[in-house]
């Protein structure tokens, strides 16, 4: 990483190349996180260029500015002073700065070098791919995002949201062990389509749940050209990602004691494109149905493996059944929030060894159906029709975003009054769960945007494996219509204890879903950042009213508080290791920061005034 592309920048300090915004992105999470003590042991100086952050006694100096979104400060220049003398260069950053750590933590600042040399080859490649993929994505699907309609369409969405940083994890573009060659072929950024690898195992090796039949195209040993003994009966079939046949595959085998009774079909089958999550496909031919399959690889933290553990599974359809049984229990919500079927699974007894078949809910044909990952990614800029193409970006932005076009069509041309309705549903919905004790870890990639022909708006969600319950309250509330607690796997979902429920709350529901949208909003100079928080805050308290005195808590632990926790994902998920962090989840492992919501911290630091 050359000193000159990690310092070239505007005059406001946001990165013009991929290895200056990287730079800026994790100087800025090393800060949040208060790596060294970057923030709570340093001191404000204040230089002719602006401020810095201090920590005297290990000569490290960070040029910051006010920022306001989950910390005070982020990085304005994508640089460091260590002793007096300027580092410029990412990757000679990280080694200065490890060489302050403990000595066993330094494995994990040799792994965080790593991903963000691999996240800058990723982001170099982004930009030089991202305009064929756009002209692809407009030949395969239409010129104007707000008319991808069904579900093979909304997988562009979803592409074009893989372009976007992760709002906390700021190597949240690399995977671990990943080429370019494999990234092209199997990567959602790419929109490509693969086959699949199967396994013949032997009938009874495979727990299994779900009482749906497998659909049509699910192959039997025959279908896959295997002639086994015993015949199509004897045996059982599961679908591998093609990126985790090779020694992970066979080590998993022989850990789960099949390595000698497993075949691997030779023929690959059933096309897939991949989801935003990538290890998820959907089904070219039946694009209602994904399968989630584990990979041998890492995203968000080296620690955070993208396989699936057997618990999981019985936990996401667990955690289905309990927002089926809330929303028996609220039917004004009926219709409006949609869930895909998680209850169809499989595994060998390993976290190599799985698949979860998901299947989408009816009657998306007609409709948009659009992660809210993707709402602030730039759309191709192709237009399909006179309102679009009339309609234009404000200069600082440079083009238009999803939301844009998205707005066109169902709101009249006015982003904000599409945020705001996603902010009545949301906060409704999720507030109303808090207040039948459920906390879901929902976040920006496993909630979706529903725009029906009507110009009516749906959530859509899946992936519930990792909510946080309070027993008493969902007892007293739901009864005998609760999931059982041993209907569950992880013992962590449980407690008698708010605590959990309003990080869960505040930083999924609060942060990743909504905050995020509104800093990034203005941003992009749709509107004001006060307002856009000051309708957020307004928002919020009306669905903390609605719900009544169980949401109290939601009130006191974000509306309210002077501090809000925050995601500490690279500490826990590569930095350190779960000993050393003390991690009992390493996406539920926080720091703090200021409460953005608050209308004198709004006036204040996240104005960006002068520090």
């Amino acid at each position: 990483m050359s000193a000159t592309a990690a310092t070239a920048t505007t005059a406001t300090g946001t990165a013009t190349t991929p290895a200056g915004a990287l730079a800026l992105r994790v100087l800025s999470t090393l800060v949040r996180e208060d790596v060294l003590g970057l923030r709570t042991r340093s001191t404000v100086e204040h230089r002719p260029d602006g401020a810095w952050l201090v920590v005297a006694e290990d000569g490290i100096a960070v040029p910051v500015a006010a920022e306001g979104f989950q910390s005070e400060y982020a990085a304005r220049l994508p640089l460091v002073e260590l002793d007096g003398r300027r580092i410029e260069s990412l990757d000679a950053v990280l080694t200065a700065l490890a060489a302050r750590a403990e000595d066993e933590d330094r494995p994990g600042w040799a792994a965080f070098a790593e991903e963000c040399r691999q996240t800058l080859a990723t982001m170099e490649l982004h930009e030089r791919v991202r305009e064929e993929v756009h002209t692809a994505l407009t030949d395969l699907y239409g010129a104007d995002p707000a008319h991808w309609t069904g579900p093979a369409a909304s997988l562009g969405h979803d592409t074009l949201a893989a372009y976007l940083d992760h709002p906390v994890y700021p190597t949240a573009r690399g995977r671990s062990g990943l080429d370019e060659t494999q990234l092209r072929a199997h990567a959602p950024e790419f929109h490509p389509a693969f086959e699949l690898r199967w396994l013949a195992l032997p009938a009874g090796a495979l727990t299994r749940h779900g009482d749906r039949p497998l659909p049509s195209w699910w192959p039997t040993p025959s279908w896959l050209g295997l002639d086994l003994p015993g015949g199509d009966d004897a045996w059982e079939t599961l679908p591998v990602h093609p990126l985790t046949v090779g020694p992970a595959l066979d080590e998993a085998l022989r850990a789960a004691g099949l390595a000698d009774r497993a075949v691997l079909a030779e023929r690959p089958y059933l096309t897939v494109v991949p989801t935003l999550s990538m290890r998820t496909v959907a089904v070219v031919e039946d694009p209602v149905h994904h399968l989630k399959l584990p990979l041998a690889t890492a995203t968000l933290g080296r620690l955070n493996r993208r396989t699936i553990k057997p618990g999981t599974l019985l936990d996401g359809a667990a955690g289905q059944r309990l927002v089926e049984a809330v929303l028996t229990r609220e039917p004004r919500f009926a219709g409006r929030i949609l869930h895909a079927d998680e209850q169809t699974w499989a595994h060998a007894g390993h976290e190599l060894l799985a698949v979860l078949l998901r299947r989408y809910p009816d009657g998306l044909e007609r409709s948009v159906t659009v992660p809210l990952a993707a709402l602030l990614a730039p759309a191709p800029s192709a237009v399909s029709d006179p309102a679009s193409a009339s309609a234009s970006a404000p200069a600082e932005d440079g083009g238009r975003l999803v939301v844009d076009r998205l707005a066109d069509r169902f709101h009249g041309g006015d982003p904000v009054a599409l945020y705001d309705a996603l902010l009545e549903l949301l906060l409704d919905w999720q507030t109303t769960l808090f207040g039948h004790g459920i906390a879901l870890e929902s976040h920006q990639q496993n909630t979706s945007l529903v725009l029906d022909e009507d110009g009516g708006l749906r959530l859509l969600y899946k992936d519930d494996d990792g909510p946080r319950v309070h027993t008493g309250r969902l007892t007293a509330s739901l009864g005998e219509l609760a999931p059982k607690r041993e209907e569950f796997d992880d013992a962590r979902i449980f407690g008698e204890d708010d605590r959990p429920l309003t990080d869960l709350f505040t930083t999924i529901t609060g942060h990743l879903c909504t905050g995020s949208l509104a800093f990034g909003l203005a941003a992009h100079g749709r509107a004001d950042l006060d307002d856009l928080l000051a309708l957020l805050r307004k928002r919020l308290t009306e669905a903390v009213e609605r719900t009544g005195p169980a949401a109290e808590p939601i009130r006191a632990a974000l509306l309210d508080a002077e501090r809000l926790p925050v995601k500490a994902m690279v500490t826990a998920g590569t930095l350190l290791s779960k000993q050393r962090s003390g991690a009992a989840d390493i996406n539920k492992h926080y720091t703090d920061g200021p409460n953005y919501l608050l209308p004198q911290a709004r006036s204040t630091a996240i104005r960006g005034t002068e520090l």
